[in-house]
């Protein structure tokens, strides 16, 4: 067994404690532990030895530690217990100690759930002009939106060179099936099963009365252009951060990532069962 990493929560105190009292299980163990770095510094984590990624928090605790895995180009486990408000993504342990989670994470006794991820591709200009090209991934979205003038967007929307359709407004969305249920959904997207391995992609406040969302395949590449240069006020996230920092985005593509992310649940399937508690109000 190589090392687990840790992702906590740092302004939790109940998320630190916890994370503390599971190094030192691990280290009674025998179990090397890796911490997260300080936030803004995800590009050192050295994740070369580890075999287990735990996050502690919510939903965007576990996108954090999916995102450093997928940096690492291994594919390692994520464990995501939930002390975060919706816990869509994560755990819930129940009256499971966290040692006791991870302790069944480590001998194998989870179930394996894979999620597909994005892998983009983001063209722009720098502040000389020159062309700028950036990799960029995500497990929820990859999104290309106006800035904070609050101009609208205008772009055009192809799949595999074929013309779908041009848009004026706020942007689109670009999601996975994992992502449907996040910035998507609040665009007015679908809920869609997370066995789905296409893309599901989402207009954001179009000004057209036509404009729908749309599901492509697995193997679809989804390419979008912005046709108006006038503004330069234009941003593109991956999972809500700020891929496009630095350059002014001119094209987005989109296509499934070459590897999918795996979480760890000890649920069969709760899927629909979150659906209904989070979006249909069901108490349990």
């Amino acid at each position: 067994m190589g090392s687990v990493l840790i992702v906590p929560v740092r302004i939790y105190e109940e998320s630190m404690a916890d994370a503390r009292r599971l190094a030192e299980w691990l280290d009674d163990q025998g179990i090397d532990v890796r911490w997260a770095p300080q936030i803004g510094r995800d590009e050192d984590a050295d994740l070369s030895d580890v075999d287990l990624a735990v996050s502690l928090g919510g939903d965007g605790t576990l996108l954090r530690a999916a995102h450093m895995v997928m940096a690492s180009g291994r594919e390692i486990p994520v464990l995501g217990l939930s002390y975060g408000h919706l816990g869509f993504l994560t755990c819930d342990r129940g009256a499971l100690d966290v040692t006791q989670m991870v302790g069944m994470a480590l001998a194998g006794e989870l179930l394996q759930v894979r999620r597909a991820t994005l892998a983009g591709e983001l063209t722009g200009r720098d502040a000389d002009g020159a062309e700028v090209t950036r990799a960029v991934s995500g497990l929820n979205e990859i999104v290309l939106s106006r800035g904070g003038s609050g101009k609208i967007v205008e772009c055009s929307v192809r799949v595999n060179g074929h013309s779908v359709t041009d848009l004026r407004g706020d942007g689109i969305v670009v999601a996975s099936a994992t992502g449907s249920t996040a910035y998507a959904l609040s665009a007015g997207g679908p809920i869609v099963s997370p066995d789905f391995r296409g893309m599901v992609c989402v207009p954001i406040a179009p000004h057209t009365l036509t404009a729908r969302a749309f599901l492509t395949s697995s193997s679809d590449v989804v390419e979008v252009e912005v046709t108006d240069g006038r503004s330069l006020d234009r941003c593109v996230f991956a999972d809500g951060d700020d891929v496009g920092a630095g350059v002014v985005p001119v094209s987005v593509t989109v296509r499934r990532g070459a590897h999918d992310v795996v979480l760890l649940s000890n649920a069969p399937d709760v899927f629909y069962e979150n659906v209904s508690r989070v979006f249909y109000g069901k108490v349990r």
